[in-house]
């Protein structure tokens, strides 16, 4: 079976955050587990789209969906290990784009994992997904547009 490989340009990362790995976040193996993972890369989304000033849903009912997310691991994280969330913007289309993950650790410049989150605009209200609203797309003048 062909292995996933996710491969960003260092110019494309726009904001950065740090998480602390959790003694919960341990999983049987003693380290992270993928499932604390997704929510590591949860939560920085969450801080960079509020750093934007992006709401995740609006008074109008458009919000953000999360269409897929690929993940590839290339180092174990520990309890207290600190890890910086760079966190990037690509592949736009009319609808929506990727949103891009390099996590590290600090002290010791180790790449720990890299993540691409998919995403489109969706109106809860009428459920269907929507365009990219221009607002959104104006504060990533730099990003490449597919289609």
């Amino acid at each position: 079976m062909a292995r996933l490989t996710l491969n960003f340009p260092d110019d494309q990362y726009c904001y950065s955050t740090q998480l602390t790995v959790r003694v919960t976040d341990i999983n049987g193996a003693n380290h992270l587990g993928n499932d604390s993972m997704i929510s590591m890369i949860s939560e920085a989304r969450a801080r960079f789209l509020f750093e934007f000033g992006i709401e995740e849903t609006s008074a109008d009912g458009v919000g953000i969906i999360v269409t897929d997310l690929a993940t590839t691991y290339r180092a174990e994280a520990h309890a207290r290990d600190q890890l910086l969330f760079e966190v990037g913007v690509m592949d736009f289309n009319p609808y929506g784009g990727d949103i891009t993950f390099r996590i590290t650790r600090p002290a010791d410049g180790t790449l720990v994992a890299m993540a691409k989150s998919g995403f489109v605009f969706f109106n809860y209200q009428l459920s269907k997904v929507v365009p990219m609203p221009a607002a959104f797309s104006a504060k990533f003048p730099k990003v490449n547009w597919l289609g």
